[in-house]
């Protein structure tokens, strides 16, 4: 062949040629298959080159072919055909979409059931591809007739048919549901047995039994048995194999197992030896490595006694001591900053060890990082770190080096990473001391106002959360310059946002505004009272007690004003708010009520409640009644719900009240009210004030570190 001749039929577009015609021999697709296939392994350039030229679709339709015939000849294009649809998929998405928009998939999976094995063996191979990527279709566990092919490829001898089930076992669980399911079909019990076998089944194991388990404590003692010995030794022995990557997916399960029921892995010493472990698959360089710290980060997130143990092994030293090695690939970072943002989310002692690690200027780094995750994680990390008081305090984190860059990210493309940002200036715009006014000449709070009014509910919430925090205890001058930036009516939006933690904050906005001196109170009266109606509707119809709290607060405040200010609160729509809680903390069949009776009698209510008898609002008058009815009364077996009134004077059942998420980072010592215990308090502040009872009103600032 002359060489412009064999130059050309290597060109792209000739090889898609001979796989496309239907005049060419099976011998010349075939070689134009093995050609492909070892031009495209490993080379995600070479893959959308030729994607983009339709070969995808053409081995298709040749695997297809194959798959019809039954002559011997058929065999070799099968595993070839194949072969490159895996090349096609392998750790690239946009082959694996164009494999499964070519129709391959139904293909493959029914030559699992082809008698050479050699074909079943390179179908799988090309399947456990497909299913490595989020893309691929979802397995329904649920059909009987899908359960039992899951079950053959699971007790298949091949390893990678094996492998194959338990991929699609990870890819696609993910209810409760499933998970009992796959529990009571004995898939446990296999993923067991496969832990003994060959590299490939054990890790494939491995992956699947993190997943069949994860947050399903009856899925677990099923797995770990009455006596749950077997199944643990074999999972945390193998946390010492050789292979790097069994490991770490040894560790993952047992995390997997730890979360979700955490009366098993109690040792100390047992946590904290996967602790070191994860700390020693850091150093790997690959996959693993980037891993290994997404893998602490689960295990330490949240909980307190596992933060202290990795303190105590020195896991924050470690941690940093891999973040100043650098450069570091984007995945590594993040992983290492979200680590380092679950161990100093509640322990003090961490994050002084941070900061005097001098690693602090490497987080700031990472919030100009190309990669949005990267970014986003700094963020976390900064809000973490910048939750302690005495940093805080202290100005540790006003600084335009840190500052600006945080600002400039209320700008990002990245939904997450504004979040996050907005998270971090949160907190650190509390700041105890002087500093302000280096966030509000950056601009800060133009770019929280706009935001504010974003489409998006987390960004409108962090956003209100962040003007919040900037509020507390702020000179007239900062005040005012908050209050023209964002307006009354905005402000009125805010308080009246579909979503009720949004409302929370605006009120608790709303409350640091009108903090202070006597004329701060005159915003909340401009525009013929906006905000002080909207913050009425608000606590008349408050459906989360949170949001009824911040609303009474704000009352509270106001009544500390003037005498005009006093009268504002004096008003049907109110007494009828007061009065609805009363009945709500007072229902006969609800938990604990005798003992809130008790308190209110011994606050003086009831007397209060008796001169409202004959209130001049009829709603008033009978939500009275309603009240001192209960009051004489604290036991009826069998009950309605609890009831409140909505806007349009409706009833509607009321959940019971939650605990209050009060100034976690402070650590205080000081036990946490009751948000039932808070209610009542401002219920009796406001009840006497409706009453006419003359007294010494204080108000009351408030600030949230997040």
């Amino acid at each position: 062949m002359p060489a412009s001749s064999a130059s050309s039929a290597h060109r792209p577009e000739d090889l898609i040629s001979r796989l496309s015609s239907a005049a060419v021999d099976g011998e010349t697709k075939l070689k134009a298959l093995r050609e492909l296939k070892n031009q495209i392994i490993g080379n995600r350039t070479k893959k959308l080159s030729y994607i983009k030229l339709g070969a995808v679709p053409s081995v298709v339709s040749i695997l297809s072919s194959a798959a019809a015939d039954d002559d011997a000849s058929s065999t070799s294009v099968l595993l070839q055909s194949a072969a490159a649809v895996g090349s096609f998929a392998c750790g690239f998405e946009a082959g694996v979409k164009a494999v499964l928009d070519a129709g391959a998939f139904p293909h493959l999976l029914s030559l699992i059931s082809h008698p050479n094995s050699k074909v079943v063996d390179a179908s799988a191979r090309s399947l456990k591809m497909i299913y490595q990527s989020k893309l691929a279709p979802k397995y329904d566990f649920l059909q009987e007739k899908n359960m039992e092919f899951l079950i053959s490829l699971l007790n298949n001898e091949n390893e990678n048919v094996t492998g194959l089930g338990a991929s699609i076992i990870s890819h696609s669980c993910e209810t409760n549901v499933e998970q009992k399911e796959l529990s009571d079909a004995g898939v446990l019990k296999r993923l067991l047995n496969l832990l003994g076998g060959s590299l490939c089944e054990r890790d494939a194991s491995l992956e699947s039994l993190a997943t069949v388990v994860k947050g399903n404590s009856e899925v677990v003692s099923r797995f770990l048995g009455p006596e749950s010995g077997r199944a643990l030794r074999a999972v945390i022995e193998l946390t010492k194999d050789r292979y790097p990557r069994t490991r770490l997916l040894a560790c993952m399960c047992l995390i997997a197992i730890r979360n979700a029921s955490p009366s098993y892995l109690q040792d100390a010493g047992q946590k904290t030896k996967l602790m070191l472990i994860l700390l020693e698959l850091l150093d790997d360089p690959g996959q693993v490595g980037d891993e290994a710290a997404f893998a602490l980060s689960s295990f330490i997130a949240e909980k307190e006694d596992l933060q202290q143990l990795a303190f105590e092994a020195n896991v924050v030293d470690s941690l940093c001591n891999h973040l100043q090695k650098g450069p570091l690939q984007a995945k590594r970072i993040e992983g290492i900053l979200l680590a380092l943002a679950d161990l100093c989310s509640k322990l003090e002692s961490c994050r002084s060890r941070l900061l005097s690690l001098q690693v602090l200027n490497l987080v700031t780094d990472a919030l100009t990082h190309d990669s949005a995750n990267v970014r986003a994680a700094a963020c976390i990390c900064m809000k973490s770190v910048s939750r302690s008081v005495k940093n805080l305090s202290a100005g540790s984190f006003v600084n335009e080096v840190i500052v600006v860059p945080l600002v400039q990210l209320l700008d990002d493309n990245s939904i997450s990473v504004q979040v996050a940002a907005l998270g971090a200036i949160s907190n650190i715009v509390v700041e105890f001391t002087k500093h302000k006014s280096v966030f509000i000449q950056c601009g800060v709070v133009k770019q929280l106002v706009q935001l504010s009014k974003s489409m998006e509910s987390a960004i409108r919430l962090n956003a209100a959360w962040a003007l919040r925090n900037l509020m507390f205890v702020s000179d007239d001058r900062c005040k005012e310059g908050i209050f023209f930036e964002l307006t009354a009516s905005t402000l009125t939006s805010l308080i009246c946002d579909p979503e009720p933690s949004v409302q929370e904050q605006a009120l608790a906005l709303v409350r640091n505004l009108v903090d202070g001196c006597v004329d701060s109170i005159e915003y909340v009266f401009l525009e013929d009272g906006l905000i002080l109606h909207a913050i009425g509707r608000q606590v008349q119809s408050a459906l989360k007690a949170e949001v009824l709290v911040q609303g009474m607060y704000v009352l509270s405040n106001v009544a500390s004003g003037n005498e005009i200010h006093k009268e504002a609160n004096n008003n049907s729509q109110l007494r009828t708010a007061a009065t609805w809680a009363l009945v709500n903390l007072t229902f006969p069949s609800s938990p604990g009520a005798s003992n809130r009776v008790a308190k209110l009698r011994n606050a003086g209510i009831t007397s209060q409640l008796k001169t409202m008898v004959n209130d001049p609002c009829l709603d008033v008058k009978l939500r009275v009644r309603t009240a001192l009815g209960q009051f004489m009364t604290s036991a009826i077996s069998v009950s309605p719900p609890v009831v409140a009134l909505n806007q349009h004077g409706m009833h509607h059942s009321r959940i019971e009240a939650r605990k209050l998420f009060f100034f976690p980072a402070f650590e205080s010592p000081l036990e946490v009210p009751t948000m039932r215990v808070r209610i009542t308090s401002l219920l009796v502040l406001l009840l006497f004030h409706f009453a006419g009872v003359m007294l010494c009103f204080h108000s009351v600032p408030i600030h949230s570190i997040a």
